[in-house]
């Protein structure tokens, strides 16, 4: 067995609060039937007409619901897809993917387990993809509101 040697004094760093490194912030996993919430939630907040759920639960692989909802014009529709992925950059959902913003006649956000499609009102009508899962396209809202 060998001697035991003294070591040189031992110098530690501490960095203050300010200055240390925050841990990356772990993303949330929400449910989907609680994504499909907070969605609902962001499109009524931003008052977007005649939204449709669609369950896909069983029905196919690459989402459990799709939401389908209309904006006034395409100012409208940009706002609501723009917040709804801030909305959604909060609760710590991570790689949404929006496509159509560059028009914003159909935007589409992929949430993961949610698909959401907004669309101008006539655009939906002529795409109809309600009627793809076997639901009738919704009367317009009887609440009429100013289009600029």
């Amino acid at each position: 067995m060998t001697p035991l040697q003294e070591v040189g004094a031992i110098t530690t760093h501490t960095e203050t609060a300010a200055t240390a490194p925050r841990p990356a912030a772990v993303p949330q996993i929400l449910e989907p039937q609680d994504l499909k919430a907070l969605i609902q939630a962001s499109l009524d907040a931003d008052q977007a007409d005649d939204v449709t759920v669609i369950d896909l639960a069983g029905k196919t692989t690459f989402a459990d619901y799709m939401i389908v909802a209309s904006g006034r014009n395409t100012r409208h529709i940009a706002a609501m897809a723009m917040k709804l992925a801030e909305k959604l950059k909060q609760a710590g959902v991570r790689g949404v993917e929006m496509e159509g913003m560059a028009q914003c006649d159909w935007v589409l956000v992929d949430a993961g387990d949610v698909i959401v499609h907004l669309f101008k009102p006539e655009v939906r009508t002529f795409y109809n993809i309600e009627k793809m899962w076997g639901l009738e396209l919704p009367t317009p809202s009887g609440t009429a509101r100013l289009s600029a």
